[in-house]
């Protein structure tokens, strides 16, 4: 199972951005996690080849863009081609939420999202997981975003508590979950009901992007479907928020199975 290990390295709104060749390579060499790189399409000089060589032997995700878009991206005006997102946080690995599990004395109770990229909503799903007593959260390494600045904030400081795990292939990892005794719900419109489901158990909710949802191979992988029943003229939800009802419906049967409702 591929992760990578959460202890806070900034949380300034500015320090997920790493500009310049030196810089980013500085930034891999000590090991801080880079989510992102953007390259300036077709440069192939020395430094670029060792910042592309590091990003290989880490797993780094490079995007190949236009001097125009650098140039409108970049904080300090002198990227020289090259522009790293960098974690605030650092990852936790797998067993950090089965040992925080373990320690609550509680069936594990996992997050997992399918290519959440606004940031905004990675966060505020983050500090969802938090209040709802999930022991952690997973999100995939590409077409995601990672743990920027904007994600930290959004969280509202739960990601001081709660652990994210970042892993390679978001269906592997689910069956070798199911190794170890998980079971998978996804979030879909046309799903069983949230409340005709049982929920309790160890149990990992899966919730999809904004638009396209659940991505098929990793809905395939889910024992179970859960739909959000709606009354109203809008037939769709925010992800956050779908996350967060979802989430409550976990937490509303753990608590009455458990007496305490």
């Amino acid at each position: 199972m591929e992760t990578e290990k959460t202890e806070p390295s900034s949380t300034d709104e500015g320090s997920s951005r790493i500009e310049g060749r030196n810089a980013v390579i500085e930034a891999f060499r000590s090991g801080r996690t880079i989510d992102r790189l953007y390259i300036l399409s077709d440069t192939h000089d020395g430094a670029i080849m060792t910042i592309k060589r590091e990003a290989a032997k880490h797993g780094t995700q490079i995007r190949y863009v236009d001097r125009a878009r650098l140039d409108a991206m970049s904080e300090t005006g002198s990227h020289q081609g090259v522009i790293a997102d960098a974690a605030v946080y650092a990852y936790a690995e797998m067993e950090d939420l089965f040992s925080l599990a373990e320690k609550k004395g509680e069936d594990p109770f996992f997050l997992l999202l399918d290519n959440i990229e606004d940031p905004h909503n990675l966060g505020a799903i983050i500090r969802t997981a938090n209040t709802v007593g999930a022991h952690g959260v997973i999100i995939p390494k590409d077409r995601a975003v990672g743990l920027t600045a904007v994600v930290a904030k959004a969280s509202a400081g739960a990601l001081n508590y709660t652990p994210v795990v970042k892993v390679t292939n978001m269906a592997v990892t689910i069956e070798q979950l199911k190794k170890r005794g998980m079971w998978f719900v996804c979030a879909d419109m046309d799903g069983t009901p949230m409340t005709k489901l049982s929920l309790t158990g160890p149990l990992g909710l899966v919730i999809g992007a904004e638009g396209s949802g659940v991505s098929r191979l990793v809905k395939e992988k889910c024992d179970m479907t859960a739909s959000i029943p709606m009354r109203g003229e809008i037939d769709s939800l925010n992800a956050s928020v779908a996350a967060g009802v979802l989430a409550y419906e976990v937490l509303r049967q753990r608590l009455e199975k458990a007496g305490l409702s």
